[in-house]
């Protein structure tokens, strides 16, 4: 009896119970559904799939211009890494197919730097040897129309100066005593046929003016004429004075010496003003016009400037030297340019008006093209051809082939094409439809390999360095010592015999190991021979 009771008891209250639920259900509809939806939220979570991504294609993890629609892995046993709809940013884009992936971790690695082209003026500055030599308007030669006999000197020393009508030296010659009594015997004639027939006097004149044209066609100064005609008495000795103002460069008068018609006895130079002759170099000259302002530095006064004109340009080349002479011509306060000395000239040129330009060191120059790689996104480059112009000194004017404000790559960009294979990314300019298949083994480009050793020998001028390495597994190379090509000689300045190393390399062109990073490593054994 009591156990029946207790069953029916327990009965009721689930009754009791259910009911209560169902009715707090009714009253509270939204909240317990809220709740019945939320508990197992867990549970629920893992048991939904996550929306699946389309992968559109595998790329080369090298970054090589090599997708593959399916997965694989390179010849270095690395797995091609997919891109999911979305993440392909140059999907659309025709040149997308030429462009070059590589990792943010290799372009830290390589030392990437990018500079974004931008419009300046391409001012340059032209720099040249030069010589200091006196302009040759102002040499002065003094070298007497008749034989004589150097009767004394007044000025004995080269190098001395003198004023303009100083005298120089006095000459003796009996050629000349005999014209001057012919002008004074004709001076008398004149006077003693003062009465005579006018035929008789003009016949007369014209002797006497013809023996003073001949003593003034001898270089007989004003003076000297005068005192002739006014006293009609005959010198013994004329004396020769300077014609200028200048420095007494050359003398070859000695005292009693006899001299010839037209022998140079003194010369005489004006060196206020001095020409610096500049040699040009052939891919300057066309840069230089007369008329340009010029700066001349010598290293005797290197706290002076001296400024001066191009006044010429001369029109031959020095063959052995390739460079055309250019003159300057330029004042000289207190005698400081000597002749001969040497000067170094600068001219600045170039045009004002600016121009889209980029650093010179963005220009790969292949010897028929110019390239340069443009940044096209995160570890995405574009090379891309381009038309040279002007040059300053560390940009190069841009005509055609990129635009202000698109990013290149002005370092490492010889890396990037050691790494990703810059020759099969410029074929790739001619296909406009992007790559989707893999390419024929002859079409790819160089695979990357890795080994460990030792350094035995480094040629920082060749750029090489040989290294003793193990056996290579990607080229089934056994351990040997051989020389490899550096793909910058940055990655050979640390690098000392006997160093252990880990390095990746690739053959570039068939034959040609290029090393492409190159760091220390753990000490190990040397490699077996």
């Amino acid at each position: 009896m009591k156990a029946s009771n207790v069953i029916v008891t327990l009965v009721v209250l689930g009754a009791a119970g259910a009911g209560g639920y169902w009715l707090g259900g009714q009253k509270h509809g939204g909240s317990a559904g809220t709740v019945a939806a939320t508990a197992p939220a867990g549970s629920a979570a893992a048991a939904v799939p996550p929306k699946a991504r389309k992968v559109l294609y595998y790329r080369n993890p090298m970054g090589l211009p090599d997708t593959s629609p399916t997965p694989k892995k390179d010849q270095m046993g690395m797995d091609y890494i997919p891109v999911y709809e979305g993440e392909d940013e140059g999907a659309g884009n025709a040149g997308a197919a030429g462009q070059i992936r590589i990792s943010t971790e290799k372009i830290q690695k390589l030392g990437v730097r990018t500079e974004a082209a931008t419009l300046r003026a391409l001012g340059r500055t032209v720099r040249a040897a030069g010589r200091v030599e006196p302009d040759e308007r102002r040499i002065h030669v003094i070298s007497p129309k008749f034989e004589g006999y150097v009767e004394r000197l007044h000025v004995n020393v080269t190098g001395q100066p003198v004023a303009k009508g100083q005298p120089l030296f006095e000459v003796y010659s009996p050629e000349l005593v005999s014209a001057q009594r012919e002008y004074a015997i004709a001076a008398q004639g004149v006077q003693a046929m003062a009465s005579a027939a006018s035929e008789a006097q003009s016949g007369m004149k014209q002797l006497a003016e013809s023996s003073l044209a001949r003593l003034r066609n001898w270089d007989l100064s004003a003076e000297q004429v005068a005192a002739l005609v006014k006293t009609g008495e005959a010198r013994r000795t004329v004396t020769f004075r300077s014609p200028v103002s200048g420095i007494v460069t050359e003398k070859k008068a000695v005292q009693g010496m006899r001299f010839m018609p037209g022998e140079m006895l003194y010369q005489v130079t004006d060196l206020s003003s001095v020409w610096v002759i500049a040699d040009v170099f052939e891919q300057d000259i066309g840069l230089v016009r007369n008329g340009s302002q010029a700066t001349v530095q010598i290293n005797a006064y290197p706290d002076r400037t001296f400024r001066g004109r191009i006044t010429y340009v001369y029109p031959t080349m020095k063959a052995d030297t390739r460079t055309v002479p250019v003159r300057v011509e330029l004042a000289n306060p207190g005698h400081l340019l000597k002749p001969a000395m040497f000067t170094q000239v600068e001219v600045q040129v170039g045009g004002k008006t600016p121009v889209i330009a980029v650093p010179d060191s963005a220009v790969i120059d292949s010897g028929t093209r110019q390239i340069v790689l443009v940044q096209a996104g995160e570890g995405r480059f574009e090379p891309r051809e381009i038309k040279l112009g002007a040059r300053s000194e560390n940009y190069v004017e841009v005509r055609k082939g990129v635009k202000e404000g698109e990013r290149v790559v002005v370092a490492a960009n010889f890396l990037i094409d050691a790494e990703s294979n810059l020759k099969a990314a410029i074929g790739g300019l001619a296909s406009a439809a992007p790559a989707v298949a893999s390419p024929a083994p002859s079409a790819q480009g160089p695979v990357g390999h890795r080994g460990e050793g030792s350094v035995d020998s480094v040629d920082l001028r060749s750029g090489t360095v040989s290294l003793n390495h193990g056996a290579i597994a990607s080229l089934k190379w056994p351990a040997m010592t051989m020389e490899f090509k550096a793909a910058n000689p940055s990655l050979l300045k640390d690098l000392r015999p006997g160093t252990s190393v880990s390095f990746e390399f690739v053959e570039r062109q068939p034959g040609e190991w290029v090393v492409t990073s190159i760091a220390p490593a753990a000490a190990k054994s040397r490699p077996a021979q």
